[in-house]
């Protein structure tokens, strides 16, 4: 097995202003110099705002974009030079449904296996088994152009369990999933990452790469933020901590004495008051005990920085 699965050296992407309307326009440089390597078998997480470069990123590892400079290698093969065996190799879920909207869900599932290599008999039986763990078989006869657009994204995202490419790209893949099936995906991404395929996602949900990264990488306009673990990455964000008081009835005025502290960032749902700061441990816990002078408390909780907290303190430097 390739020491990596992925290599990425100095990747760049400028989109110069092209048409009618071009004249005066400046190009776009959408990913400047990014630079990482994958291990086999890891869920890879690359996060970042919206703008940051995330799906350009996965476009040029894919194929579906040529970079302007730089190098990519997908299990061994150039993303330029080689596309055809990089292909051969991947499976994509890109934010835009790439479904066959005409074709039945049970036969968008076995075509893209057939188109695959896989026999009749394997097709249909993955096929089956597929429809089965995405809840699609009430709607295996129906056309996907008449599903809703959880559906399609559901039909989308079962052709990555119908072949053994060894790395899929996922970009948003639970967008329309309820939390059920959400669940149930991310624990068969996890048993397919212990079978060594390597999984490359990117995600809004951070709780999403949280639970389910190896390894992450937060990149803001288009260069890469931060890397590591998440362990490591909370060692970037010392002195975030997370603040939760319930109170049997939210005190009057709470609000603002909350945005006082300038948070981070704050909930306020129910009687719960959730917020993330940045600052000593002896001055968080003094603002936490000050709060909770202002009701009856029922619950009081603080922790360390989750990945929420990391993401938002990392890209606020970056800006």
């Amino acid at each position: 097995m390739a020491e990596f699965a992925l290599q990425v050296e100095n990747l760049v992407k400028i989109y110069a202003p092209r048409g009618l309307f071009s004249r005066g326009r400046a190009a776009v440089q959408a990913v400047n110099g990014m630079s990482f390597n994958v291990k086999p078998g890891s869920i890879f997480g690359l996060l970042g705002p919206n703008g940051a470069g995330k799906t350009t990123t996965l476009k040029m590892l894919t194929t579906l974009v040529r970079p302007t400079s730089g190098r990519a290698n997908v299990m061994g093969f150039d993303v330029v030079q080689r596309p055809i065996e990089v292909r051969r190799r991947i499976c994509v879920v890109l934010q835009e449904t790439a479904v066959d909207l005409f074709l039945s869900v049970q036969d968008n599932l076995f075509s893209f296996a057939r188109f695959h290599g896989l026999d009749s008999s394997t097709a249909r039986k993955r096929a089956g088994e597929a429809m089965e763990r995405f809840g699609l078989t009430g709607e295996i006869h129906r056309k996907v152009q008449d599903l809703s657009g959880g559906f399609k994204r559901r039909v989308q995202v079962a052709k990555v369990f119908m072949v053994d490419t060894p790395l899929l790209f996922l970009d948003e893949f639970s967008t329309g999933m309820d939390p059920l099936l959400k669940r149930a995906v991310m624990d068969a991404f996890r048993e397919e990452a212990r079978r060594g395929r390597t999984i490359v996602l990117t995600t809004q949900i951070l709780n999403e790469a949280e639970e389910l990264c190896d390894d992450i990488l937060i990149m803001q306009h288009g260069r890469q933020v931060a890397r590591g673990d998440l362990h490591a990455l909370k060692l970037l964000s010392d002195g975030v901590y997370e603040v939760a008081l319930t109170f049997d009835a939210l005190p009057a005025g709470i609000e603002a004495e909350v945005e006082a502290l300038q948070p981070l960032r704050r909930t306020i749902s129910n009687n719960t008051v959730e917020l993330a700061l940045k600052a000593s441990e002896a001055q968080v816990l003094e603002w936490a005990s000050q709060l909770a002078r202002r009701g009856r408390l029922l619950h009081v909780e603080l922790s360390g920085a989750s990945l929420e907290d990391i993401f938002v303190t990392l890209t606020q430097k970056g800006n």
